[in-house]
């Protein structure tokens, strides 16, 4: 009989790639996960796992239990949940991992509101980059993500997922105060390709969007500068120190810099919430997307 806790750790060898990562990830110490590994390998009677050099690499037959493992973790998540619901009622925590703007814009102003209409719920609020809440997402630290659509992205088929979109938010030129396209109306991106551009970090999903409009508009932006902080962007815009591209809504006061719409067609930052399949019909989870859809849909876009 294959023991549940086995398929975690293959599934955790398979998401970070190194016993050492898998151990951190599980709390368990390196010789623990090999000893795992090597018991589900003997349930199994196939190998499952082949070292290349410090890493190791999932055999044909370990990629064929974990397309199974998915479904039962889902399953046993589904039922842990059932029975914890079967004693204690509809009380409990959902954790939530959200970027910044999405705190201020989503997650706050559902606080007051959950509060009120799901008085056993208790929300556990922290500030990661979205690529990141996924990751914490899939590694179970969390219960729901906030994050941003970008080419690194899990796959809509990721059968581990649900995922619920939330709303899309044009970004925004930001320019100082005495750039020649302070005054137009609508910023066409293409005009700004010699200026130097403040950039967030590689890593961060903007990044990626930011620079293919750039590709689209057919230049590549000269990054002179680089933060992730927007109000750390509005003053090194303000100083004269380059241009950037800002989610509307992410800069609410811009200082003395100037905000500029874009022309069409504007890049726009896609905002999902996410769960694990499991966990998706847990009914403290799904008030808690529902209050934050109801949120969104009222978040002054456009």
């Amino acid at each position: 009989m294959i023991e549940v806790r086995r398929l975690r750790v293959l599934r955790a060898l398979a998401d970070h790639g190194t016993v050492t990562a898998a151990a951190e990830v599980l709390h368990l110490t390196p010789s623990a996960v090999s000893q795992q590994l090597a018991a589900l390998e003997s349930e199994v009677g196939q190998e499952l796992l082949e070292r290349r050099g410090r890493r190791v690499a999932i055999t044909s037959a370990g990629r064929l239990l974990l397309s199974h493992a998915d479904t039962i973790l889902t399953e046993v998540e589904r039922a842990e949940d059932a029975m914890t619901l079967y004693a204690n009622g509809t009380t409990g925590e959902v954790r939530i991992a959200a970027f910044a703007t999405a705190i201020s814009l989503l997650v706050a102003p559902t606080l007051p509101v959950l509060r009120e209409s799901v008085p056993g719920l208790r929300l556990s609020v922290s500030d990661a980059e979205g690529h990141q809440a996924i990751a914490r997402l899939l590694d179970n630290e969390i219960d729901l993500a906030i994050a941003v659509e970008h080419r690194g992205s899990p796959s809509p088929e990721d059968q581990r997922l649900t995922r619920i979109p939330l709303y899309a938010e044009p970004f925004a030129a930001i320019l100082p105060a005495g750039h020649p396209g302070a005054d137009i109306e609508q910023i066409d991106l293409a005009t700004l390709a010699a200026d130097d551009w403040i950039m967030t970090s590689t890593g961060n999903p903007i990044r990626d969007v930011v620079l293919l409009a750039c590709e689209q508009a057919g230049f590549a932006p000269r990054i002179a500068h680089q933060s992730d902080d927007y109000t750390a962007v509005a003053s090194l815009v303000a100083a004269g120190a380059g241009v950037a591209l800002v989610p509307q809504l992410a800069l609410p006061n811009p200082g003395t810099a100037v905000l500029r719409p874009l022309a069409p067609p504007a890049p726009t930052r896609r905002v999902y919430a996410a769960v694990r399949t499991g966990r998706a019909d847990h009914p403290l989870v799904k008030a808690t997307i529902e209050t934050l859809r109801k949120t969104a849909a009222a978040l002054p876009l456009g």
